[in-house]
């Protein structure tokens, strides 16, 4: 029979031996160093950018940013309604290396699938349409893709900061930088450990495109199903990165400064939305990962109990209440003054290890220590976001960006249904300037 002692020290180690063994992990890990003659360059890739507006000022400056890298070539995959905004967009801001192509129904699976048969070079990286790449990034990206066994590429993520924020942008842009901070953090120690990470985010993502073009990708990634019931059209990166590991495929995560994105996130009420969608997303796909596919289990048992578990398993309120509680149960025999001491260190690690990970932001934002309350009240509120994602794994809705839920009913379609709608998948066209 387990005592409260057996429990707590138990529980203690489980949530707080991740932690210790990631901060050595995060320390040790490097980047896959550029090589000395590498075979492949820029020219041998061609960004593909979903779009929904086609055109505005923060895709222009995406587009002139990914310019500098000088890839092959741009695909910007838009939507019919938005193709002549964006083909102006192209003409008029002199963008000759930029193709445009388009789809019926805005979506970013059918918009990835309707591009990926255009482009002709080796390596496809796709980009969301309000990052910001460093000049210094393709060959980061492109050093790990020179071993064949490399199936696909992450890079280091920041939050691009408003110039001169109000309170409360302040307070939003800081929950999101510490949202990608905390996931760049998960990222390069479990890369370190045992090659495994949460997802290559698709803000930024390398891939061959020969594993793109595979007709059995392109069937899965288009039918994909979920719980049996709905054909999921959402969560795109999700399912590249579970290809990619269930084909036997290596990913790496480029940590590195010369290899860092910049991207928004929203900064008003809205983030609470996104967070919803994420963690909606994280619940689908880790659930797929752990139950269905089980091979992380084999191949990357660390990040497994590291990432994956923790969304069952992480519930901050719940945790701390009950690490507390059953110390007062166990040390309720001690002296008085033990006790004190006792719970002083329990809060106390507590307390740090709630921003132990997130050192490098307050190294390089020394201010937001200010609001280190905000964040730790805000991962307690957290725990009713993932609870009530949970109960709605059903829903995709953006919610947070204007046009973005045009297309939410071909996110998740009744199975009964799907043989209908993915006639539409070939009701797409190209343009080629």
């Amino acid at each position: 029979m387990f005592s409260c002692h057996h429990v707590f020290i138990l529980l203690f180690l489980y949530r707080y031996v991740r932690l210790a063994v990631n901060l050595v992990a995060f320390c040790l890990h490097r980047p896959i160093p550029l090589p000395e003659n590498p075979r492949l360059t820029s020219q041998d890739v061609t960004v593909v950018i979903p779009s929904l507006q086609g055109d505005g000022g923060e895709l222009w400056e995406t587009i002139r940013s990914i310019l500098a890298t000088e890839p092959h070539e741009i695909i910007l995959a838009t939507v019919e309604a938005q193709e002549q905004r964006a083909r102006k967009m192209a003409k008029e801001s002199n963008f000759s290396k930029v193709r445009i192509c388009s789809v019926s129904q805005p979506n970013k699976r059918r918009q990835m699938v309707r591009a990926i048969p255009e482009v002709r070079t080796e390596i496809t990286i796709f980009a969301d349409d309000d990052v910001t790449w460093p000049s210094t990034l393709l060959p980061w990206m492109l050093a790990p893709l020179e071993d064949e066994q490399y199936g696909g590429v992450g890079t280091n993520q920041r939050l691009r900061r408003a110039d001169r924020p109000n309170l409360q942008q302040r307070i939003w842009g800081y929950l999101g930088a510490l949202y990608l901070e905390r996931r760049n953090f998960d990222c390069a120690s479990c890369m370190f450990i045992d090659g495994g990470l949460p997802c290559l985010s698709g803000r930024t993502v390398a891939y061959r495109t020969s594993i793109l073009r595979d007709e059995s990708f392109t069937y899965q990634f288009t039918h994909e199903e979920w719980l049996g019931q709905y054909q999921l059209n959402a969560d795109d990166d999700n399912f590249i990165t579970r290809w990619l590991i269930s084909h036997g495929k290596k990913i790496s995560y480029q940590h590195h400064k010369q290899a860092e994105v910049l991207t928004t996130l929203e900064d008003n009420p809205k983030f609470l939305k996104q967070c919803l969608r994420w963690s909606r997303s994280n619940w689908r796909s880790n659930i797929t990962s752990m139950f269905c596919d089980g091979h992380i289990w084999r191949c990357q048992p660390w990040s497994a109990y590291a990432v994956y578990l923790t969304t069952v398993s992480h519930w901050a309120v719940l945790w701390d209440f009950l690490l507390i509680y059953l110390y007062f149960d166990m040390a309720g025999s001690w002296p008085r003054e033990s006790q004190e001491l006792g719970l002083v260190v329990l809060v106390g690690w507590i307390f740090l290890s709630k921003f132990l990970k997130l050192l490098g932001h307050y190294i390089r934002h020394p201010i937001d220590f200010l609001l280190l309350p905000v964040s730790i009240l805000f991962g307690y509120f957290h725990g009713l976001i993932k609870g009530y994602a949970m109960l709605s794994l059903n829903v995709t809705a953006w919610g947070s960006r204007e046009g973005a839920d045009d297309d939410d009913a071909y996110r998740m379609i009744r199975v009964s249904q799907k043989h209908q709608e993915a006639l539409e998948f070939r009701n797409v066209v190209c343009y080629t300037q």
